[in-house]
C-alpha cells in the first residue's frame, strides 16, 4: 500500500472516508502516532489478479442506477448489467494475459490487474477509483503501508466519472489512461495533470460534426446532451464550431443523469414540434437505452440523429426493433482496430469457468434471460448449461471491428511499454534529472509518462491527447433485419483544413431507409433571384425570401444581398442574371408607322388644297382670300407636316439639330403669313376707302417683308441655339432604369422654350387681332376663321407643355410630334376647308355677286389695293372703278 505522508492526507482524507476505509492522523507527524486504517466496507465486484506491477481498470459494467446516498456502508443496487462494458474489461484482462506470457515484454516482470466497476455514475466511480488505490485485495491491505505497486489506472468510460477518478489520483501522481472519456475539459492541464487518453478529444469531434451539417445543408438541428461535462462541453464546442456558419441550433435538451420518463417525453415532444429534423446527441449508452426505447413506444419517425461516439457503436441499439426508429443514424465512432485472441477469449468465459463470479452470473442472465446457479431474487428460470455464446449477441460478442475494446486493449499495452523502456533503461542515459533510469524495485507512478505500443505508436501530445481520427459510422439494415454499422468515411484531424472530412455519399442511408439528403431547416432555401430577410427576434437562419429588386440579381441560393447591375445592363425577370438594357427611340414601330401615315397622309393634303387652290385661282374665293399669302400658308403647312418625319428614328446629331429648328421655322413662317393675313382684313374693313394710307403700307411688297421679318426673328434664334448649345443625342435612363433611351436633349433649354415662347408671341398677336375682327360684316369674314384656327392652335400647344413634361422616354417625341400634327391639321382645316368646300361642292357662291352681298368694302379695298392676279397681273375691281371694257386697270 502507500505510505501516506500528512500532505497526502491533507488531499484525500475528504474523499477516503467516503468510501473504503478512513485514515486518522494526529497532531504529531511521529510514525507512532499514526492509526491503522479501519476497513468500512467491501466493494464488489471484481476482477484481480497479482503482479510484480499492477494496472488499475474502472469499468461502467452497470448502469441506470439510483441515486446513492452518503452513507460509508451504503451499497448501491445495480439496474442493468451491461455486456458492452464487461467485454472492454475482459479485454484488459486478455491484453494482461498476453503480456505476461510474452518473451518480448517485460520478460522477467508479471503485470496484474485490479478491474472494478464504476456503475456508470461518478459517486461509484469514486468508490471504484479508492478501491484500485488500496492492495491487491482489502483483506490484504490492513494498513495504510509499504510503496504502491500500481503504475496507472485505465479508465474510465464517462467524462463524469473521469474528473472523480483522475482528481483521486492526482495527489498520488498516478497517471490514468482514458479510453472513452471524450470530454475537451481534461485539456486544462492544471486540473489534470496526470490525465491521458486514447481517444480523441471531443473538440475534434464537434469540429467533424459541425463540417457534417455544413456538408448535408443542414441548417436548422436540434440538440440532446446528457446531464455531465461530457454533454455540457461537448455542446460548449458545437456552438463554438457553429459560429460563422449557415448551421443555428433550433433547441438544447438535456438527458437526466438519472432517468426521467417525464422529461425525456417533454424532450420528444419538442423533438416532434421542431421543425429541425437532424438532432444531435452527445450522450452516453446508458443514458440512451431508457430514453430510446420511450422514443419507440412514443412511436415517432422521421428524425435523422447524428450520434456521438459515446454511443454510435453501441450493439445494444442493434435489434430489429430499432431499425424503424435509428435507421440511417450517422456518428462518428472510434478508429476500429484488430485484436486477433479476443473472440476466442471471450468464447472462454462462461458460469463453468468462472463459478464464482457474480458478474458471468449477470452476463447469462443478460444474454439468455435465464440463472446459471440456484435461483435468485431475479426470479429468473435455471439455466440448461447447454447455452453457447453465439454472434447475434453483438453487445458482447461483436469482435469484428472493435473500437472502444482496442482503446482499452492500446492502453494496456502502452502502459507496459513504458514500464518496459523504464526498466531497460542504461545508467547515465535516462529521462529523469541527472540522466537517471527509475528503480526496477521502485518504479514510481509518475516516472511512465511516454506510451506506446509495437505496431502502431500511442503519442500523446501536452494536454494529453491522442491522434484525433474517426470513422464515420451509419446504421444500415443488414440482411438479417438487424441494425449493422456500416463505415462510410473518415475524420482525420491531421489533414489541412478543409481536407479532413471523407464521406463516401453513395453508401449512405437516411432515417427512413431513404436514399435523399434529409433537409432540415427553418426556412426553405432562398432561390436565385431573391435575398434572406432575416426575421425580427429569430437566429439568422429562419428568414423570409425577398425577391430582388427591379436592377438587381442574386445567382446564388441563400443569397445575402443582391448586387446591382452595371450601368448598361438590367435585371431579367426572374433576378438571376443581368442582360443589356433594351434600347428604345420613337423607332416605325406601331407608334413611329402611324405618326408617319398621319405626317404624310396632312403633307397631301396641304399639297392637295394647294393644287385645289391653283386650279380656281381665278375664283373670286381665292382671289378674294389673298391667293399669294395662302400659297405661302399651304407651303409653310406642308413642311410643318413633314417636319414632324424627323422625331422618328434613332437620334442623331443631324437629326437632334434639324427637329426643333425646323419645326420652329416652318411654324414662325406658317403663323407669320397668318399675321400677315389678319392685318390685311383687319385693315380693309377698317378702312373708309380704297385710298387710305393704312392700306397702301399693307400691300404685297409690305406683307412679303412682315412675313420675312418674323421668321428671321426665328432663325436667328435658332442660329444662335446651334451655335451656343446644340441638341445633340443622348442616352436616358432616368426614366426608365430598365431601358436605354435613345432621345436628343435640347442642349440649352432656354434657347428650346426662347423658340417656343416665340411661335406662342406670334400665335397670340394674331389671335388678338382676329378677335376684334371677328364680328366685322361679311358673307365670307376671314377673321373668324383665322380666330377658331389660332385658338386651336394655341390649344394644342398649351396641352403640349404639360404632356411634354410628364411623358417618360420616347413617348415625349410622340407628344411633341402629335402637337406638331394637330396644330397643322387645325390650321389647315380651319383656314382652307370652309373655302375648298365653297370651291368644290358649292361653286354658286363662289362668285363675286355672292361674295359682295354682305362685304362690299373688304371686297373692294382688298381687290383692288391688296390683291392681284398670280398669272395676268391685273386688279379684279369693281363696276365702279372699271373700264369701259370691264377689264381691270394694271395694278
Amino acid at each position: 500500500m502507500f505510505a501516506l505522508t500528512p500532505l497526502s492526507l491533507f488531499y484525500s482524507v475528504n474523499i477516503l472516508t467516503l468510501t473504503h476505509f478512513q485514515c486518522f492522523s494526529v497532531t504529531s507527524p511521529a510514525p507512532s502516532t499514526v492509526r491503522p486504517c479501519t476497513l468500512q466496507n467491501r466493494f464488489q465486484p471484481a476482477f484481480t489478479a497479482n503482479g510484480d506491477y499492477v494496472i488499475g481498470g474502472i469499468f461502467p459494467l452497470h448502469y441506470n442506477q439510483e441515486m446513492p446516498d452518503l452513507n460509508c456502508t451504503y451499497r448501491p443496487p445495480p439496474v442493468r448489467f451491461d455486456p458492452r462494458a464487461f467485454r472492454w474489461a475482459l479485454t484488459m484482462k486478455l491484453a494482461v494475459e498476453e503480456i505476461n506470457q510474452s518473451t518480448q515484454l517485460l520478460p522477467n516482470y508479471t503485470l496484474g490487474y485490479k478491474i472494478f466497476d464504476s456503475c456508470a455514475y461518478p459517486l461509484t466511480g469514486q468508490r471504484a477509483a479508492v478501491a484500485v488505490l488500496n492492495g491487491i485485495s482489502e483483506e490484504e491491505s490492513p494498513t495504510c503501508s509499504d510503496a504502491s505497486l500500481l503504475l496507472a489506472v485505465i479508465g474510465e468510460s464517462g467524462s463524469a466519472q473521469s474528473i472523480v477518478v483522475s482528481r483521486i489520483l492526482q495527489p498520488f501522481r498516478i497517471p490514468m489512461i482514458s479510453y472513452f472519456s471524450s470530454c475537451a475539459c481534461f485539456t486544462d492541464r492544471r486540473s489534470y495533470p496526470t490525465f491521458f487518453r486514447v481517444i480523441p478529444n471531443d473538440d475534434y469531434q464537434v469540429k467533424a460534426i459541425a463540417q457534417l451539417l455544413v456538408r448535408f445543408n443542414w441548417t436548422w438541428v436540434g440538440v440532446v446532451r446528457g446531464d455531465h461535462e461530457y454533454g455540457r462541453f461537448a455542446l460548449q464546442g458545437l456552438l463554438r464550431e457553429l459560429k460563422g456558419t449557415k448551421v443555428c441550433v433550433a433547441y438544447q435538451e438535456m438527458i437526466p443523469l438519472l432517468y426521467n420518463r417525464q422529461k425525456a417525453l417533454e424532450i420528444m415532444q419538442v423533438e416532434s414540434n421542431s421543425l429541425a429534423k437532424v438532432v444531435v446527441v452527445f450522450s452516453a449508452e446508458g443514458e440512451m437505452t431508457p430514453f430510446l426505447r420511450d422514443y419507440m413506444i412514443q412511436n415517432i419517425t422521421g428524425i435523422q440523429w447524428v450520434a456521438s461516439e459515446a454511443w454510435v457503436t453501441a450493439s445494444v441499439f442493434t435489434g430489429s426493433e430499432y431499425y424503424p426508429f435509428l435507421g440511417g443514424t450517422i456518428g462518428f465512432g472510434i478508429r476500429r482496430g484488430h485484436i486477433s485472441r479476443l473472440s476466442d477469449y471471450l468464447m472462454t468465459v462462461s458460469p463453468e469457468n468462472y463459478p464464482n463470479n457474480p458478474l458471468v452470473k449477470e452476463l447469462w442472465e443478460a444474454l439468455y434471460g435465464c440463472s446459471p446457479h440456484a435461483p435468485s431474487a431475479s426470479q429468473l428460470p435455471l439455466c440448461t448449461g447447454q447455452e453457447i455464446l453465439l454472434v447475434q449477441h453483438s453487445a458482447y460478442m461483436n469482435t469484428s471491428s472493435p473500437r472502444v475494446a482496442y482503446n482499452v486493449y492500446k492502453a494496456v499495452y502502452a502502459v507496459a511499454h513504458s514500464l518496459h523502456n523504464l526498466l531497460l533503461c542504461k545508467p547515465g542515459m535516462g529521462p529523469f534529472e541527472n540522466n537517471s533510469c527509475a528503480q526496477s524495485n521502485n518504479v514510481l507512478p509518475w516516472q511512465v509518462l511516454k506510451f506506446n505500443i509495437a505496431g502502431e505508436e500511442v503519442n500523446f501530445d501536452l494536454k494529453g491527447d491522442s491522434v484525433p481520427y474517426y470513422d464515420i459510422i451509419n446504421w444500415q439494415k443488414g440482411t438479417s433485419g438487424n441494425i449493422e454499422f456500416v463505415n462510410v468515411g473518415l475524420f482525420d484531424g491531421t489533414k489541412a483544413a478543409g481536407e479532413e472530412l471523407v464521406i463516401y455519399e453513395d453508401k449512405l442511408t437516411w432515417a427512413g431507409h431513404q436514399r435523399e439528403v434529409p433537409v432540415s431547416v427553418c426556412s426553405a432555401s432562398c432561390p436565385p433571384g431573391s435575398r434572406k430577410a432575416v426575421r425580427r427576434g429569430e437566429p439568422i437562419c429562419c428568414f423570409d425570401c425577398i425577391p430582388c429588386d427591379s436592377g438587381k440579381i442574386s445567382n446564388e441560393t441563400n443569397s445575402v444581398e443582391c448586387i446591382f447591375c452595371p450601368e448598361d445592363f438590367w435585371s431579367n425577370e426572374d433576378r438571376t442574371i443581368c442582360i443589356p438594357k433594351k434600347v428604345e427611340f420613337l423607332a416605325y414601330d406601331s407608334l413611329g408607322i402611324a405618326l408617319t401615315v398621319i405626317s404624310v397622309v396632312g403633307a397631301c393634303l396641304t399639297i392637295g388644297v394647294f393644287l385645289v387652290f391653283f386650279h380656281h385661282r381665278n375664283t373670286a374665293v381665292v382671289r378674294v382670300n389673298n391667293s399669294e399669302l395662302s400659297f405661302f400658308i399651304l407651303f409653310a403647312l406642308t413642311f410643318c407636316f413633314l417636319c414632324s418625319l424627323v422625331f422618328i428614328g434613332e437620334p442623331t446629331r443631324w437629326s437632334c439639330m434639324l427637329r426643333h429648328t425646323a419645326f420652329s421655322i416652318t411654324f414662325s413662317l406658317c403663323i407669320s403669313c397668318i399675321l400677315a393675313k389678319t392685318l390685311v382684313v383687319l385693315a380693309a374693313f377698317t378702312a373708309t376707302r380704297p385710298g387710305d394710307n393704312i392700306m397702301k403700307w399693307l400691300g404685297p411688297k409690305h406683307q412679303r417683308v412682315i412675313i420675312f421679318s418674323c421668321t428671321m426673328v426665328q432663325v436667328i434664334i435658332c442660329a444662335a441655339w446651334l451655335i451656343d448649345a446644340s441638341p445633340y443625342p443622348s442616352r436616358n435612363t432616368k426614366y426608365e432604369r430598365s431601358k436605354i433611351i435613345l432621345e436628343c436633349s435640347v442642349g440649352s433649354s432656354l434657347a428650346f422654350w426662347c423658340v417656343l415662347g416665340y411661335i406662342g408671341l406670334q400665335a397670340c398677336l394674331c389671335f388678338v387681332l382676329a378677335f376684334l375682327a371677328r364680328k366685322l360684316p361679311g358673307n365670307f369674314n376671314e377673321a373668324k376663321f383665322i380666330t377658331f384656327s389660332i385658338l386651336i392652335f394655341c390649344a394644342v400647344w398649351l396641352a403640349f407643355i404639360p404632356a411634354y413634361i410628364s411623358s417618360p422616354g420616347i413617348y415625349a417625341d410622340a407628344v411633341e410630334s402629335f402637337a406638331i400634327l394637330a396644330s397643322s391639321f387645325g390650321l389647315l382645316f380651319c383656314l382652307f376647308a370652309p373655302k375648298c368646300y365653297i370651291i368644290l361642292l358649292k361653286p354658286e357662291k363662289n362668285t363675286k355677286q355672292h361674295l359682295m352681298a354682305h362685304n362690299h368694302s373688304y371686297i373692294v379695298k382688298t381687290m383692288d389695293e391688296s390683291r392681284c392676279d398670280i398669272t395676268h397681273r391685273k386688279c379684279f375691281t369693281s363696276s365702279s372703278t372699271s373700264g369701259s371694257n370691264g377689264e381691270a386697270p394694271p395694278c
